[in-house]
């Protein structure tokens, strides 16, 4: 059995806590360890007069029976002196119970500005400057709960209380702002409308009823809600006699009434009324921006068609009834260039949790290593930015990319990716599949390096609320998810994700606010930021790879995920791989929680002898200057103290094929003992070079004259001298054009 609530250390202040409801929050609170301010003017129901015995005997009933409370006999009008009794007795306040008010019950007609004036200014100012006098504290320590009253009358209305009414439901709109703006300092903000016997129902219900009707029945919500483990925020709550219920706003679909540059007219509204008012398939709006969504929509559907009704079975969507998926399948949306140096795949290593602290790691942290190489799974970044100009409006079908779902994702590769460069991908409409409560649309991006296909990705987005227009619900082209073998997994790693993971990872280019901005977060529905699907399948394809492929990145072939549930930073990762053959199935889990974060997840990878990449490292294929270059790279590794000694000098190559740049080299031969790398200089060149592959090679094999080729400057001669006279020893002569 789940250990009791307790509340030992806590601080709460119960306003109007001399009797009913107010009286039964504070002996619960008390029985369970809290210390209590027991608040009560000692008033009538009216507001009338004024005594300090209410508040005292509600003192000396905890006091009695071992707990810990002080009285005050402050108006709630005086909210600063409320809270400082409670700083005073017992050095902060953690938790405010807004419970006091009074009654001054008249028809519309006959309400005084008395009388509607003292009912605002206990009910909802009273409630704001009692919370606002105890925010700070709350935010400093980084913790605070808050109940506001609200009433069934405040709701839904009741004769004879205008005033009380619509104080309660002020309350209400209060309460929900309060929750958005605590909720990044851990300060919840809930409001319950209760139905008990009190003060202010004793004059309207009969004694049976309020026998019924105990306060007793509503404390255990009240205590529930005002807990550190409870983190329910921003809700509303009807409670009596033993029964809770949430309430929530629902909306009906609407109607668009009028069409692209057309007048709207009462006609329109009169004749589209009995559509305005239809509440099947109800939306449920649950923030002001799920609100307005639907305005946009609406905006968007009448520029692009004209008047369309809004028939979705979803939340604030707007489709057409039909789509003719032809136009939209096979369309391509974008081409993007990603242009990166060494830094992009350490940073997005570290981004996935690798860390000098492991040894095998160091090949994807450190440029200068002999085996400097891109995690396999970095393939996923270049192609993601194909899609960052969003995708773009599609006839007939809502997108809208708050409403946007990452579902699956596919990764084949078809050789290492190069460690720096340019990479093209182009992305495509694979398919559009139709979940009812949603749209499913498959990206498809290819990435190239020059001419040669480097990687495939194929994205599967789900839109919210895009669904419901008559399209097929599978296709052939999807890359499946595949569930793993029914026993205990061949090998499971763990990885502690840390406080700021997604915020590293989000500097390899995902910049959604989701990841980093709590307020943003909680617009989503999500207590905290969560960590990037992306980021998470990283973790699980380094780990496979580790485990079955020696970290040997040439025999990664390809890898399938399902995002099952959110992740969040901190929290523990376990990836549980089974081999079968060449395909290792996994599937990674939350340790703190058991959730499955990535389910039917495989990686296909090759074995060991049979690797499609051997030959191949991290190079462009068809350019015959890359094996001078290897070449050279293995002498300088042999001997390149020597070197960087002698020449003393960075060059870089561009190395051109049908009048375009192929692909780049640097020969570093002035840092540590040399290197030779794929890309651009990582540090200033002293000279570039630009010549082409044919002419390189006709070079290298002595068929041609370099200084026919085109006249050196006489700084690059020199420069290029320093580096012939070494080299040449070794084998193999090199020779280049300058560019100026």
């Amino acid at each position: 059995m789940a250990a009791g609530l307790r509340f030992d250390g806590r601080v709460v202040l119960v306003t109007g806590a001399g009797g009913g409801l107010g009286r039964a929050y504070a002996l619960a609170f008390a029985e369970r360890g809290a210390s209590v301010v027991v608040n009560d003017l000692g008033g009538d129901f009216k507001g009338y007069g004024k005594s300090s015995s209410a508040a005292d005997k509600v003192v000396n009933e905890i006091r009695a029976k071992g707990g810990k409370a002080v009285p005050n006999y402050d108006s709630v009008e005086d909210g600063e002196k409320l809270v400082k009794s409670a700083l005073e007795a017992f050095g902060r306040i953690d938790i405010v119970i807004n419970n006091a008010g009074i009654l001054r019950d008249r028809s519309f007609v006959r309400i005084s500005d008395e009388d509607w004036d003292i009912i605002h200014r206990i009910h909802l100012r009273g409630s704001f400057l009692v919370t606002r006098a105890a925010w700070n504290h709350m935010k400093n320590q980084k913790f605070g709960r808050i109940i506001m009253t609200s009433s069934a009358a405040g709701i839904y209305g009741n004769f004879g209380q205008a005033n009380y009414s619509a104080a309660k439901l002020g309350l209400l709109g209060l309460s929900n702002t309060i929750a958005i703006e605590g909720r990044k300092y851990n300060i919840h903000c809930n409001t319950i409308a209760p139905t008990a016997g009190s003060r202010l129902t004793q004059t309207v219900m009969p004694q049976d009823l309020i026998d019924a009707f105990k306060p007793e029945y509503v404390a255990p919500l009240v205590l529930w809600l005002c807990h550190e483990s409870c983190m329910e925020n921003g809700s509303l709550f009807e409670v009596g006699a033993g029964w809770i219920g949430k309430l929530r706003w629902e909306r009906s679909l609407g109607a668009i009434v009028r069409g692209k540059d057309e007048p709207m007219t009462p006609e329109a509204v009169r004749d589209k009324w009995e559509k305005v008012c239809d509440f099947d398939n109800a939306s449920k709006p649950r923030s002001i921006q799920e609100s307005i969504s639907v305005l946009n929509d609406a905006l968007s559907q009448i520029e692009s068609q004209g008047s369309i009704s809004m028939n979705s079975t979803s939340s604030g969507s707007v489709v057409s009834s039909s789509l003719d998926t032809t136009n939209i399948v096979g369309r391509e949306l974008t081409t993007k260039v990603y242009t990166y140096t060494h830094l992009e795949p350490i940073l997005y290593a570290l981004g996935v949790g690798m860390s000098t602290k492991d040894p095998d790691h160091l090949k994807f942290l450190f440029e200068g290593s002999e085996e400097f190489c891109c995690l396999p799974s970095f393939g996923v970044i270049p192609a993601q930015t194909s899609m960052f100009d969003g995708i773009p409006s599609l006839p007939g079908l809502n997108i809208d990319l708050a409403k946007m779902l990452h579902g699956e994702q596919y990764l084949e590769l078809y050789k290492p990716l190069p460690t720096s460069g340019q990479l093209t991908s182009v992305s495509t409409i694979a398919d559009i599949l139709d979940k009812g409560s949603g749209a499913v649309l498959l990206i498809d991006v290819n990435t190239y390096c020059g001419k040669d296909l480097v990687c495939y990705n194929q994205f599967s987005l789900f839109f919210v609320g895009a669904g419901g227009f008559g399209g097929k619900r599978t296709s052939e082209k999807a890359k499946v998810t595949v569930n793993p073998p029914k026993r205990l997994p061949d090998a499971v790693l763990s990885d502690v994700t840390t406080t700021d993971q997604a915020a590293l990872y989000r500097l390899s280019g995902d910049w959604n606010p989701l990841h980093v901005d709590p307020s943003f977060a909680a617009l989503g529905g999500f207590q905290k930021p969560i960590l990037h699907g992306l980021c998470t399948f990283g973790f699980a394809a380094r780990n496979v790879l580790k485990q079955f492929a020696n970290n040997d990145v040439t025999r990664f072939k390809a890898i399938k995920v399902r995002f099952a549930k959110p992740v969040i930073p901190g929290q523990t990762l376990q990836t549980e791989m089974w081999k079968e053959g060449d395909r290792i199935h996994f599937q990674t889990k939350v340790k703190e929680t058991g959730d499955i974060a990535i389910a039917g997840g495989y990686v296909d990878i090759t074995s060991a002898i049979d690797k499609p990449f051997a030959r191949e490292p991290l190079k462009t294929a068809g350019l015959q200057s890359d094996l001078v270059f290897e070449e050279i790279g293995r002498r300088v590794k042999e001997i390149g103290n020597e070197l960087v000694k002698k020449v003393n000098a960075i060059f870089q190559w561009d190395i051109t094929k049908d009048g375009k740049t192929a692909m780049q080299w640097t020969i570093d031969l002035k840092n540590g003992s040399g290197a030779v790398y794929q890309g651009p200089a990582r540090s200033s060149a002293d000279t570039t070079f630009t010549l082409s592959d044919q002419d390189f090679m006709d070079v290298v094999q002595q068929k041609t004259n370099p200084q026919k080729v085109k006249p050196l400057c006489h700084g690059c001669t020199h420069l290029l001298g320093k580096l012939l006279f070494t080299l040449v020893q070794f084998w193999i002569m090199t020779v280049c054009i300058p560019k100026h």
